[in-house]
């Protein structure tokens, strides 16, 4: 049933008994082997896994080592954030004294294909130049851009339905960043005979 280069062949047989009393045979789950001496590859969006394995293999066939070596990369759509299921990361502001996070969290699993919705504060240093007793010095100034990721399936939501809701709370809210895998790396293993 399986070729001889087959990564299941040497799996072994298990039995099970349906629902209906039949005994079917079938194959053990394949635990992911341990991967060594990688190197990194920066995901462009023409990427493939198939196209990836024969440059660094030059076997288009071992696009499974690259998919055991980067289980996040569930399939290779998800590769180039082309699955159903995305997380956009919306940045917000709000005009007032205290935002209503607990609302904008409630509405967003709210909505038909949000599997979750949560606030982030990230802080970065902003230099600015000031004058202090005659000298000009070079301070570090803390700013705070809060933004709401959502993790849902495009098929039931769009970022503009979730950019909509995200008003509808109170808040004003820039485009949509989709958090996704390409100028990211992933691991390439060293190449081992099938």
């Amino acid at each position: 049933m399986f070729s001889r280069s087959s990564r299941y062949r040497a799996l072994p047989d298990i039995v099970a008994t349906d629902a209906q009393g039949r005994t079917l045979v079938s194959k053990t789950l394949r635990p992911l082997p341990p991967v060594s001496g990688t190197v990194g590859h920066t995901v462009e969006g023409v990427d493939r896994l198939d196209h990836l394995a024969y440059k660094y293999y030059q076997q288009p066939y071992k696009w499974w080592r690259l998919a055991d070596a980067n289980p996040e990369v569930l399939s290779p759509p998800a590769l180039l954030g082309k699955e159903p299921i995305v997380t956009d990361r919306f940045r917000l502001e709000f005009d007032g004294a205290q935002p209503p996070w607990a609302a904008l969290v409630q509405n967003l699993t709210a909505q038909t294909g949000v599997e979750e919705a949560a606030v982030v504060e990230d802080v970065r240093l902003v230099p600015a130049r000031r004058t202090v007793s005659g000298q000009i010095v070079t301070l570090h100034i803390e700013e705070f851009e809060r933004a709401v990721l959502v993790t849902y399936n495009r098929l039931n939501a769009s970022d503009q339905v979730l950019a909509a809701i995200i008003t509808a709370s109170g808040f004003t809210v820039r485009p949509a960043e989709r958090l996704g895998r390409v100028g990211r790396q992933i691991i390439i293993p060293r190449d081992v005979t099938a």
